[in-house]
């Protein structure tokens, strides 16, 4: 019974790991490849920000947040910076969505919502070694 049990236990990580890449590396692809996009000033991306009422450095700003939290999400160590990239993206992601419903831009909202259940889904399942200690 106990052999079973601690079977079941490896199966159970298994799938929670496995949860927590497919998460976690699909988010890192979004905020990677929308930083790069950010970072280097594509011209649609420019003439959004524009529109939006936004200055253009503030491109700069999220290409390099989103980067660096790229960066450290996908590091081994550093758990406390980790948290502190969850809740970067986050507040990315809140700020986007608030951005565009202000503006009655509905149409887009759907690339926020999968990056935000991308942000939840990798933050809960992440591994007890890639958490903080400080609670």
């Amino acid at each position: 019974m106990s052999e079973r049990s601690s079977v079941i236990r490896w199966i159970a990580r298994r799938r929670n790991t496995i949860i927590y890449w497919i998460a976690t590396l699909w988010l890192a692809l979004g905020m990677f490849s929308t930083g790069l996009v950010q970072l280097f000033k594509e011209q649609a991306t420019v003439d959004l920000m524009t529109a939006m009422g936004f200055p253009i450095y503030f491109l700069t700003i999220l290409g390099i947040g989103k980067l660096v939290g790229v960066i450290v999400l996908l590091a081994p160590k550093f758990p406390l910076l980790k948290e502190w990239a969850y809740a970067g993206f986050s507040f990315v992601v809140a700020g986007a969505a608030y951005t565009y419903v202000a503006l009655g831009n509905f149409d887009d909202l759907y690339h926020l919502a999968l990056l935000a259940v991308l942000i939840a889904v990798s933050w809960y399942w992440r591994p007890a070694e890639r958490k903080s200690s400080r609670r």
